[in-house]
This record gives structure tokens, C-alpha cells and sequence, in this order.
């Protein structure tokens, strides 16, 4: 099962096209353009529940990488996953809110919600692409 090996650039790169499918769903809402907006967002969700069982089926069968930097850049390293960490776990059940209420239309509360939605999950998607080049290209293991 070489192939495990690869997963990780493939998270990483569903991270980033989640990421931008939430960037162009907020500029295309912007617009007033519901349907594309509401294609976007789903595309984002679709792109972040195939990160999500990826990742877990990668870690189940690899188990964890370890940071091997040293000095600052660990501290900076652990500091952004940690928050990455809190941040992915709490968006969860945020985006199913957001998710759930604009498929509804129910305008208002999806509005309420998305305003913390929206810049807690594109963390969690740049900050999951900044971990994957932290362990596999700037400081990768032996």
C-alpha cells in the first residue's frame, strides 16, 4: 500500500480547493448570485468531507507524522496546529448549521451563523495546507 504515502499532498490539496470554493461562494453571495453561491459552498463541503476521510484513512493506516523542526519554528509549528486542531473540530458542527439553514433559505439564521462559519473554516484550510508543508516539504522526517 505504497500509495498511503501520497494522501497527504491530496489532503493538502483538498484543503486549498476547499478553501477556494469558500472564497469564490463568499464573493459569488457578494454578487447576490444564491444558486452559484450555493453550488460553491457545496463543492467546499464535498471537498472537505473527502479531505476529512481521507486524512482519517491515512492516519488509521500510517499513524501520526512527527515535527522534527527545532527552536522557533517548532513553538510557531505547534502553536498553528493546535489552533488548527480546535478550530477544524469546531467547524464541524458550524458548517452543518450553515449548510442546513441556507439549503432551507432560512436566510437569517444562515447569515448569523455563516459570519463565524466562514473565517473559522478558511483557517482551518490554510492553516491545514501551512501543517502539510511544515511536516512533508520544510521540515520533513528522515
Amino acid at each position: 500500500m505504497e500509495w498511503i504515502k501520497s494522501l497527504p499532498a491530496l489532503n493538502a490539496s483538498l484543503n486549498a480547493l476547499a478553501g477556494l470554493f469558500l472564497l469564490n461562494g463568499y464573493r459569488l453571495i457578494r454578487a447576490g448570485r444564491v444558486k452559484a453561491h450555493r453550488r460553491s459552498m457545496l463543492t467546499a463541503c464535498a471537498a472537505s468531507l473527502l479531505f476529512l476521510t481521507s486524512y482519517l484513512f491515512y492516519h488509521y493506516h500510517a499513524g501520526s507524522t512527527r515535527f522534527v523542526g527545532t527552536g522557533f519554528v517548532r513553538t510557531l509549528y505547534f502553536t498553528i496546529l493546535l489552533s488548527h486542531t480546535i478550530l477544524a473540530v469546531t467547524v464541524l458542527p458550524l458548517a452543518i448549521l450553515s449548510v442546513v439553514n441556507g439549503l432551507r433559505m432560512n436566510v437569517a439564521f444562515h447569515r448569523k451563523i455563516s459570519r463565524w462559519t466562514f473565517p473559522i473554516w478558511m483557517y482551518v484550510s490554510v492553516t491545514g495546507v501551512l501543517v502539510y508543508f511544515f511536516l512533508y516539504h520544510w521540515f520533513p522526517s528522515r
